[in-house]
């Protein structure tokens, strides 16, 4: 797929999404703390980190089954603030001071300072969804509030858990695998939501659940993938975080995890080490046939939207068919 059509699908998402992102990004900026090291956190988060995928899965699983996506929009703005506030906490435990180019709060601002950004995120966050569900049926609004604390709840026993696995060499790739699938718990709730904001029969709302979860899924593992290729990623994953999914798979096959062991134990990891672990990774057969298995969450994901035949939910199609398009 042409880097042309990339950004035109990822353009497609973030007008989707935006007005979700704006709200977010008012609620954030229009507070005023005294101690102005504070704001300026918070504005460069909101800058610098922009998330509408989110907010889009929301709006268009409400459209694709028939609602008005424009009522998704409060609840895509809670999401921005609360996935934000879970990934400013994530990036501390992992001190993690970069995200490809850019560098993190945690990393321009430091650990004491991006707990309070991301505690403001999470009580904003929170605020925002609760004045959205106001306007729900009562019924209604608790099923949503219930799904996003299921969410967020296994999205935080699951990284409690990867903290466990720090230093740890030698996990099972199966376990750490069944972790990412934990992650992904935000992006089904989110598609249940908006399933249900455009109401949905049952089956409909299992049906997106599913979507989301995969999804999810693939966004997770894609980034697991990218992790190999960047040397500061890597060095951090080696020395804060547990070693890339995909590292974990190669390390199956003994003759390559001797290499990699070899190359990952060196005090400092160069760029041309980072490439000579790249490649003995993907040369794998348990790597192959880990991109195998995504296939099939990519297959999971057309079948699901396949009775879905409009604009939107294509784009999604084709977001899952780029994510494995240059492993």
């Amino acid at each position: 797929m042409s880097e042309r059509a990339v950004k035109k699908i990822l353009a497609e998402l973030e007008k989707i999404g935006r007005k979700s992102y704006e709200i977010a990004r008012e609620t954030i900026i229009r507070e005023q703390f005294e101690y102005s090291p504070l704001n300026e956190a918070l504005n460069y988060f909101m800058q610098e980190w922009r998330n509408f995928h989110h907010p889009a899965l929301l709006a268009i699983a409400c459209k694709a089954v028939g609602g008005k996506p424009e009522k998704t929009t409060l609840i895509g703005a809670a999401l921005v603030l609360l996935t934000g506030a879970a990934d400013i906490h994530d990036d501390i435990i992992d001190k993690s001071k970069t995200k490809g180019s850019k560098a993190t709060v945690y990393g321009k601002f430091g650990g004491d300072l991006s707990i309070l950004v991301g505690d403001a995120l999470l009580f904003e966050g929170l605020m925002l969804l609760q004045k959205a569900c106001e306007d729900l049926p009562k019924e209604q609004a608790k099923i949503v509030q219930e799904l996003v604390k299921k969410g967020f709840f296994e999205l935080g026993a699951a990284e409690a858990k990867e903290a466990s696995f720090k230093g740890n060499w030698k996990i099972f790739p199966d376990e750490y695998l069944d972790l990412i699938k934990r992650k992904a718990a935000v992006a089904e709730a989110t598609a249940r939501i908006g399933a249900i904001m455009g109401r949905a029969n049952p089956q409909e709302v299992e049906e997106w659940g599913k979507i989301g979860r995969a999804f999810g899924m693939l966004m997770n593992i894609k980034n697991e993938f990218v992790d190999i290729f960047e040397v500061r990623e890597l060095k951090n994953r080696r020395d804060n975080e547990s070693l890339p999914l995909p590292v974990l798979y190669a390390m199956r096959n003994l003759k390559a995890k001797e290499e990699i062991v070899r190359l990952l134990k060196k005090r400092k990891i160069s760029k041309d080490d980072a490439i000579k672990i790249a490649n003995i990774v993907m040369s794998t057969e348990e790597v192959q046939k880990l991109k195998t298995e995504l296939q099939g969450l990519v297959n999971e994901i057309t079948k699901g939207l396949s009775k879905y035949r409009n604009k939107d939910s294509k784009a999604l199609i084709r977001l899952s068919e780029l994510a494995l398009s240059d492993l």
